[in-house]
This record gives C-alpha cells, structure tokens and sequence, in this order.
C-alpha cells in the first residue's frame, strides 16, 4: 500500500476512535445496555457449544463484562480472562471473582501470586469462543481497538474455528470500518439492538 494511502487509512482510523470513545463516554445506562449485551451473548449457540470460553474484563467505558463474569462461572464452562505481559495478552482460569484485583490503570487482573500456577494457565488454542473488545465496528465485522495491537496478537494464534464475537453498544458502530490485509473480521458483533454476522477469519 502506498504510503500516502497509509497515512489516509490511519488518520481515518483515529477520527472514527475518538468519535467512538465520544459517542461510548456519552452513552447512558451503560449497566443496563451491558447486561442486555452479555445476555444476548450467552443466549448465541456458539456459546452453548463452547466449553473454553475467553471473557475480557471490562475497563473505562466498555461494555460491561464485570457483573456477568460470576453468572458465567457458575455455568460449568472454563471462563478464562486476559491480562497484559510486556504488551502480550496472557490467559488466565478463572474459577471465582477472589482471583482477580485492581491493577495498574486500575484494571481488574489475576493476582500476581496465581499467574505462576501452572493449572492456571491457558493456551489460546485451548479457547473455544473469544469475546473481544475494540473501540469502533462495522455491521463486517470489521474492528479497530486502541491501536496498541494487543488483540491483534492474541487472534493470530487462535484456531480458525474458534468464533471471534465483539461486544459493542449500538453507539460504537460505523459504516464502514477501514481495513488493512492484516486487520481480522470478527464473526460476530453483539450490541443491545442486534447480533451482525460478520466476515469472520474464513
């Protein structure tokens, strides 16, 4: 891609990021949409299907994952969350809510003394459905999260059957996300006024 095409790409990518964070900062009700939103996620049947399920831990105005995350535990399914590593997302078992605390950026991650057991550690190969978080989406599936690449990473290494589905409320929804060869579509994208079936990685 020619460079004068990249830097256009990317200033169009930056106006739809802070446009989105404006719209979700602006946003109301944002528990209840959020539960309406994680409600429709654990009604989807890949999530029925799932038994390794990777739950992200909500942090500023995202949609809220927090206060569903003991309703999913409680399922029999294996609820693994993320957590940041020298800018690499590690995977952590999550079997009860004790397990997590505030960390830096006052982010609920696993406490540092568990991320060294070795049952609690994850492969992402073992995950059956991922949830993903991102900043802005189109009705593609297409996605762009803060830039910093972190999911990006974390999707390279996914199986290819393994559903990817962003959480998003109907605020963070664009017409047209721009791409790029790299960028990944994501299956779904679940908001609190439809469920868009997205390219996905196929």
């Amino acid at each position: 891609m020619p460079r004068e095409q990249v830097a256009e790409l990317f200033e169009r990518k930056q106006q739809i990021r802070e446009q989105a964070h404006a719209n979700r900062k602006a946003q109301e009700n944002k528990d209840e949409l959020s539960r309406e939103i994680v409600a429709r996620f654990m009604a989807l049947p890949e999530y029925a299907a799932a038994e390794t399920v990777m739950f992200y831990v909500d942090v500023r105005a995202e949609v809220r994952t927090r206060q569903d995350l003991s309703t999913a535990l409680a399922s029999g399914k294996r609820i693994v969350v993320p957590y940041c590593v020298d800018g690499e997302l590690e995977l952590f078992l999550l079997e009860d809510m004790d397990e997590l605390e505030l960390g830096m950026y006052r982010i609920l991650e696993p406490k540092q003394e568990l991320r060294a057991v070795i049952e609690k550690r994850v492969e992402v190969d073992e995950l059956d459905l991922i949830m993903v978080p991102g900043v802005a989406f189109d009705a593609r599936g297409a996605r762009t999260g803060h830039g910093k690449g972190y999911y990006d990473k974390l999707l390279e290494h996914a199986r290819p059957d393994t559903p990817l589905v962003a959480l998003a409320f109907e605020c963070q929804m664009f017409d047209e996300i721009p791409v790029e060869e790299h960028d990944v579509f994501m299956n779904k994208v679940v908001t609190e006024v439809a469920v868009y079936a997205g390219r996905g990685r196929g």
